[in-house]
């Protein structure tokens, strides 16, 4: 069984290479600056380091999850901020939001992760070369980030600025990225069995179908949606391969 399901993992990894997110080619540019600033800044590569021993990779919201939420809220602060006089000033936002995706997973274990990782981020970055304000503001992005949830009320313009960006770029994770390694990784940590996965997988697509309608952005509303139904498309194909993988076994067995 284990052979047959790590056939349809690599099918998964095979139809995301086929996704065209158009988000990607629309905003190369500012995806370009916001990789040059996740793997050059001194403050991303000391905040890489504090942040380690607190994330999970067996459930599926580890680095590489972070990872990917960092570059994509860098490049949509830059996205949203383009008309900003201050250039600069831009530039560190989109540094604050990176900040912000490594910050955003702390407590993923815990009840209530996000509210308790908010407080756990104001510990990890309390010597760090921050303002009061821009303490606060990844605090609140951190607790303002989890999905249907109610949504916390900004202290500012900024404010709900650098919480907009990571919760959409951190949704932008239930597109592809859901079927090539959240799934499974929840799965084997959780030790469920194919029966158990397949009872999930209707109430779980639906979740993702949601999350469509929640983006905050204007790029995200107009560009997460095409993240979540690549995703949907992958996660029905899977969905079939699990039930004709069962049905085959079953006819093994009996």
């Amino acid at each position: 069984m284990l052979r047959e399901l790590q056939k349809i993992q690599e099918q998964a990894r095979i139809m995301a290479g086929q996704c065209t997110l158009n988000f990607y080619v629309r905003y190369s540019r500012e995806n370009a600056c916001s990789r040059e600033i996740f793997f050059s800044h001194p403050l991303i590569q000391r905040l890489w380091e504090d942040v380690l021993p607190f994330l999970n990779e067996e459930f599926g919201h580890g680095i590489e999850h972070c990872k990917k939420v960092s570059i994509d809220a860098g490049t949509l602060a830059f996205i949203e901020t383009r008309s900003w006089r201050d250039q600069k000033l831009s530039r560190r936002y989109s540094l604050l939001a990176q900040m912000a995706g490594l910050l955003h997973d702390i407590s993923r274990q815990e009840t209530d992760h996000a509210r308790k990782g908010a407080e756990l981020s104001r510990i990890i970055l309390q010597y760090y070369p921050l303002s009061q304000e821009e303490l606060d503001d990844l605090a609140f992005a951190v607790s303002n980030h989890e999905a249907f949830s109610e949504v916390l009320e900004p202290a500012h313009l900024r404010q709900a600025l650098l919480s907009d960006v990571l919760y959409d770029a951190d949704k932008f994770r239930w597109g592809p990225d859901n079927f090539v390694t959240t799934l499974w990784e929840i799965c084997s940590c959780r030790e469920w069995s194919l029966e158990e996965v397949l009872e999930r997988f209707p109430r779980g697509l639906g979740f993702i179908q949601d999350v469509q309608y929640t983006f905050r952005t204007p790029t995200g509303r107009l560009y997460g949606p095409e993240f979540i139904q690549c995703g949907l498309d992958m996660g029905r194909v899977l969905y079939r391969c699990l039930k004709e993988h069962r049905s085959t076994t079953a006819k093994l067995i009996y």
